[in-house]
């Protein structure tokens, strides 16, 4: 069962809650900022305390696997050569990894992930 509540909060907007069944909330939820945006709304996620969510690409607008790839492995001091000799690649193949010039698979990912004491996914 659908109910509405309707609590004016400004002069300009009106906060509305919709109560619905907790299987179908996700449901709902997505298609309300579907419509929203369909009309032409910014459409914001707020966290439990109020304070607005942002994407990681809003946040980090230039992030790529490969600056990632050289942060971790300066963050462990190594060079390229000693990262290669620690996961079997090649150094020239690192190089290109963090020059965006070759892209990082799966399971390199998982090698390098390995090495640099950090989650694979985060190199995908």
């Amino acid at each position: 069962m659908l109910e509405l509540t309707k609590k004016q909060t400004t002069g300009r907007y009106a906060e509305i809650c919709i109560r619905v069944p907790i299987k179908q909330a996700g449901k709902i939820a997505e298609a309300t900022k579907s419509f929203l945006r369909l009309a032409g709304h910014e459409v914001r996620e707020i966290n439990d305390e109020g304070e607005e969510l942002f994407s990681v690409e809003e946040v980090f607008p230039n992030r790529h696997p490969g600056k990632l790839l050289r942060g971790a492995r300066v963050r462990e001091n190594l060079t390229q050569a000693q990262l290669a000799d620690k996961t079997g690649l090649k150094p020239h193949h690192i190089s290109e990894m963090e020059n965006r010039k070759r892209p990082i698979g799966k399971d390199v990912a998982k090698r390098l992930a390995e090495a640099l004491n950090m989650d694979y996914r985060i190199l995908l």
